[in-house]
């Protein structure tokens, strides 16, 4: 081979070497300070919420989040018109310490009179029930939703 094609190799492996550097070093960022995210707004195919008037107990509205599994197990949050985030992040509404969850993982809010659950482009996926949740979907009572090893659900 001419020393020209062993130069053009040696830059090529070189700049595939950055690529790969720079990658993993962008996935470090994302996953200790998280990613970047647009101001939050009504999203395309979404209502925006009505304001909640203060809860009157309704029969079936749920007022608890309960985390029913996991290393957090037995927490409860009472439900208010507050959207309630979940993920890894020190300013998430719930706090998991979990390898699978992502730092912004799930949020859940009210809506229309029901809450709604909304996976926020977590790694691992957010479930309700056995199902993925693609999209923002609604959460009946005493259905588990799960972040990782944590399982959650909504209670009276």
């Amino acid at each position: 081979m001419s020393e020209l094609t062993l130069l053009l190799i040696r830059l090529a492996f070189l700049a595939v070497l950055w690529f790969f550097v720079i990658a993993a070093v962008g996935v470090i960022r994302t996953d200790l300070f998280g990613s970047r995210t647009a101001p939050a707004g009504p999203r395309k195919g979404v209502k925006p919420a009505k304001p909640m008037a203060k809860p009157k107990s309704k029969k079936g509205e749920p007022r608890q989040l309960i985390v029913t599994g996991g290393p957090l197990q037995g927490t409860t949050i009472n439900l208010t018109e507050t959207p309630i985030t979940i993920g890894r992040a020190n300013d998430a509404t719930l706090v998991v310490s979990d390898d699978y969850a992502s730092s912004r993982h799930a949020r859940l809010f009210p809506q229309d009179g029901q809450w709604i659950v909304e996976d926020l482009g977590s790694t691992n996926g957010t479930y309700l029930d056995r199902s993925k949740v693609t999209r923002p979907t609604p959460v009946p009572l005493g259905v588990p939703i799960r972040v990782g090893k944590t399982v959650i659900e909504l209670r009276k």
